[in-house]
């Protein structure tokens, strides 16, 4: 009990506590609630229904019984425990949460269980699904919400979290933060500062990210910054899709304003939209959904950001740039050299995509690793290098040309980066081109720049976590 108060009184950001009392050996009610300073919602989850509680029916009513009389503002009971009518009629519904968990997607009969629990009679009606698709947990938008019987919705794994940053557009009296207590859930200080979860309302304009997996992209911190400095009634959430037609059916749900598109959506995603810009159509491949006017415009901002921290490093005119890699992000990149008058090499451990690649600007095919004194400027389009992978495609090589660009943003310090400085070589980090290309979509969807250093500051400053709490 010392460290769930110790947890409790720690929490400042929250405007409820929830006390799980099923996480004590030997729970003390009235330690429990003594010197609260923020409303409560107590909890005593039975094993069955994905809590730790593994005692008696009879004691676990006594239990939440006892945080009502002892004047807990909210106790949260199953819908299924036998006890839950007599608990709730105890206080005539007022304080009482009725939850049902369904940890096993896809969920099923949403709108029935929904029922179900409003006619219970509590004053709260929690629903947590869980949901490996978007489409899954689309059913809770539509459930009806009465301001006299107010209702908790939300999906639970990573292609739920939409669901939790956007709870007054599903109508939630509240939503829940924590360190993962649940399967899907985030820190209140990713929601509040990442999400900026306080500036989102029920009319507010979604945008995103769709990419799987999603949970490490950077995009979220940097655009809802942007919406926040610009005080635009606008929030970005990520998407974790199963695939491309399962996004098309929540983007459509949402009525989204745009969506970032990473991997592995870029080329899927294209059938979908109603228009091309000549770039995308040039590259083969959308990373930006534009919705104007009910059209879906498919755009690439990739091409720009990436050239826009190089314009001031080096002259591309004449310049030999081999890219490494021939996958969707290399011929992005080729395009963009090819288009700045450089010599295109492309470098790729399979023979058929490098082709394809050169071919498509007019360039050449090269060894890999590229040999001594072959290059000007080297590109790094694969992934090799990423958060946990600390090698480089280019281990071993020499690295004795003027620049190397890293497409890898995370870590920010790659090992080729790391190599390259020590060889002399001048560098640019993925980073750079993350900000100038989220910086044009923001641009393409607002018609407004973000105001100078704001998606940088953000990316910089992403938050950690912090102890568990409800929002």
């Amino acid at each position: 009990m010392t460290a769930l108060r110790a947890a409790r009184d720690a929490v400042r950001r929250a405007d409820l506590v929830e006390l799980r009392l099923d996480h004590v050996d030997r729970p003390d009610i009235a330690g429990a609630l003594a010197g609260r300073r923020l409303p409560v919602i107590v909890t005593c989850r039975a094993s069955w229904e994905g809590g730790r509680f593994t005692g008696s029916e009879e004691e676990r009513q006594r239990i939440l019984t006892e945080a009502l009389d002892a004047g807990a503002e909210y106790v949260d009971v199953e819908a299924a425990a036998d006890f839950a009518p007599q608990l709730i009629a105890r206080r005539r519904g007022k304080g009482m949460v009725v939850s049902h968990h369904d940890f096993t997607p896809p969920p099923h009969g949403i709108e029935d269980r929904y029922r179900q629990l409003r006619a219970m009679g509590a004053e709260v009606s929690k629903l947590a699904v869980a949901s490996d698709t978007l489409a899954g947990w689309l059913p809770l938008l539509g459930l009806d919400d009465d301001p006299e019987l107010p209702h908790v919705v939300l999906a639970m794994g990573s292609a739920g979290l939409p669901s939790r940053v956007l709870a007054a557009r599903l109508r939630s009296r509240w939503t829940y933060a924590g360190a993962a207590v649940a399967p899907g859930q985030i820190t209140a200080d990713r929601l509040l500062d990442e999400f900026q979860f306080r500036r989102a309302h029920a009319d507010t304009r979604v945008y995103g990210v769709v990419g799987k997996p999603i949970g490490h992209s950077r995009s979220p911190v940097m655009h809802n910054a942007g919406f926040a400095a610009l005080d635009l009634n606008a929030v970005y959430v990520p998407f974790e899709a199963a695939n491309a037609e399962d996004l098309v059916q929540c983007a459509r749900a949402l009525d989204v304003g745009g969506i970032s598109i990473t991997a592995p959506f870029k080329v899927s995603l294209m059938p979908f939209v109603d228009d091309v810009d000549p770039v995308a159509r040039e590259v083969g491949a959308i990373n930006t959904l534009v919705v104007r006017d009910g059209r879906w415009l498919g755009y690439n901002t990739d091409v720009e950001g990436f050239l826009a921290p190089l314009r001031e490093r080096m002259t591309l005119r004449g310049a030999r740039a081999t890219v490494l890699g021939a996958g969707g992000a290399a011929r992005g990149v080729a395009v963009a050299l090819a288009g700045g008058g450089a010599a295109v090499t492309i470098s790729a451990r399979r023979g058929a995509p490098a082709r394809d690649v050169a071919e498509l600007v007019g360039g050449a095919v090269g060894e890999f690793p590229p040999p001594p004194g072959s290059w000007d400027l080297l590109v790094n389009a694969t992934s090799a290098g990423t958060a946990r992978q600390d090698v480089s495609p280019m281990a071993g090589a020499v690295l004795d040309g003027q620049l190397v660009y890293d497409l890898v943003y995370e870590p920010a310090d790659t090992r080729l980066l790391l190599d390259a400085r020590a060889a002399g070589c001048a560098t640019i980090g993925g980073l750079d081109m993350l900000i100038a290309q989220a910086e044009r979509q923001f641009e393409l969807w607002t018609g407004q720049r973000p105001p100078a250093g704001v998606f940088r500051d953000a990316a910089l400053a992403r938050g950690t976590a912090i102890p568990s709490h409800t929002l």
